[in-house]
């Protein structure tokens, strides 16, 4: 039988994001302190937890069907590797910080200093693109120290909250690209578990519409059941129920997580009230 191989990170929260939206999905792994390799007990499918860093060669080899990884990181080392869904989750970015002295205006000002990093790809065609010559410096691991023990004079690093540069008396100012988790396909996978890939990326789309919208309930005027429906964006047609005290109905419906609370705003403009907002689990569509 056909087993579909994917590779995740053996540690961090990308490990953690990546097994929940697993288990949302209603996919089990069981896997034990250390373990680099596990089988799903409910779908033909094998996950192998791997370095960060080594994750692209595994899907250009095809020793990998399918891998979840941070989309700097393809384009970093990724070769052309083909993206099939935006995840949503572990999202950064890869900036450019300074010392807080630094007497900062542009990008300009870092022509000829040295920059520290561990994406000297990234890096190197960025600068190269605003014709500005840098001297790079590549490390492995804590970048945000190299100013400060004399290594650099910038850093270019992955930044999610902002919270380490600002222990480390740094300051952000450029962003070179945005980040997020994605699911990536290599172009060695076999007939058979790209049908198994269609079953599992169904089931992803499911769970992140899920994600990203809200069941919303509310007691509706009659005579304002039509324009009311027409503030309501997602699904074809809302359902609408009769209530026991005549001239209203309960209306029921989903709206985008994004446009939650101007939707809201306009639904109680438009005379809804009694509002209820539930999260939605699975989203079949």
């Amino acid at each position: 039988m056909s087993t579909l191989k994917l590779a995740i990170q053996k540690s961090g929260r990308l490990n953690e994001d990546s097994l929940k939206i697993l288990k949302d999905c209603g996919i089990s792994i069981e896997n034990g302190n250390d373990q680099l390799k596990a089988q799903a007990s409910n779908f033909p499918l094998e996950v192998l937890f791997l370095r960060n860093a080594d994750i692209p060669q595994y899907l250009v080899d095809g020793v990998v069907d399918i891998a979840i990884v941070g989309d700097n990181l393809l384009v970093e080392k990724g070769n052309d590797i083909k993206i099939i869904e935006k995840l949503g989750f572990s999202k950064c970015k890869v900036s450019v910080a300074v010392p807080k002295t630094f007497a900062f205006s542009s990008l300009e000002d870092l022509n000829g200093l040295r920059i520290a990093t561990s994406y000297p790809k990234t890096v190197l065609d960025f600068f190269a693109s605003k014709n500005i010559n840098v001297e790079l410096h590549q490390i492995s691991g804590s970048v945000e120290i190299a100013p400060n023990i004399g290594l650099s004079d910038a850093i270019v690093d992955i930044v999610s909250s902002g919270s380490t540069l600002f222990k480390n008396n740094l300051k952000e100012v450029a962003v070179i690209l945005k980040s997020e988790a994605v699911l990536a396909v290599s172009d060695q996978i076999s007939s058979e578990n790209q049908l198994l890939l269609n079953k599992l990326q169904f089931r992803i789309q499911s769970v992140l519409k899920a994600r990203n919208s809200k069941y919303i309930l509310m007691n509706v005027p009659n005579e304002k059941i039509e324009s009311i429906s027409q503030i309501l964006p997602v699904l074809k047609s809302p359902t609408v129920m009769p209530l026991a005290e005549k001239g209203w109905s309960s209306l029921h419906s989903v709206i985008n997580e994004d446009q939650f609370w101007d939707v809201i705003d306009q639904l109680k403009e438009a005379g809804a009230e009694g509002i209820l907002v539930c999260p939605i689990e699975k989203m079949v569509l």
